[in-house]
């Protein structure tokens, strides 16, 4: 199976709190070109989408959604914020991988980076572009880090 984990698009900073920071134009053409890129990956299949319950987090997966396969299901989640616990997000994982076949999870830095090295310890903790999107091979209970592109590196 295969875990793409994304960071939400480009926000902006005019909010009254971090949680309600809303995208901007870019932030939502960053996000629509990157998953027009993933749609013929993903085979017609998008078992569950998770997204932050963050505003630009939410925006995002509403953004990307309409050029994705339709996903079986999809969860919004209060786990899956800034300073939320990669290991606790990673063996929520692992529990599901099973029962998915691909899973899409739209989040923030800096957990996106260390998520991806809980999950791949050889993959240390990247950054992550706007916008910019992982993907890990999980099998086994292990992940192997296929690869990351953002917005300015997919070809």
């Amino acid at each position: 199976m295969k875990i793409y984990i994304m960071r939400h698009g480009q926000a902006g900073m005019n909010a009254k709190t971090d949680e309600q920071r809303p995208l901007t134009e870019q932030g939502i053409e960053e996000s629509v070109h990157m998953a027009r890129w993933l749609a013929p990956q993903l085979a017609d299949s998008l078992s569950l989408a998770i997204h932050s319950n963050y505003l630009r987090a939410r925006q995002t997966w509403q953004a990307i959604a309409p050029e994705l396969p339709k996903a079986q299901s999809v969860e919004e989640s209060g786990d899956i914020t800034p300073y939320g616990d990669p290991a606790l997000v990673a063996s929520y994982l692992t529990a599901i991988a099973a029962q998915h076949e691909n899973i899409l999870m739209v989040s923030h830095l800096p957990l996106v980076g260390y998520l991806v090295q809980s999950l791949c310890p050889a993959a240390g903790a990247p950054m992550f572009a706007t916008s910019g999107l992982a993907c890990i091979e999980w099998q086994d209970g292990k992940g192997v880090l296929l690869w990351l592109e953002g917005p300015h590196t997919i070809r």
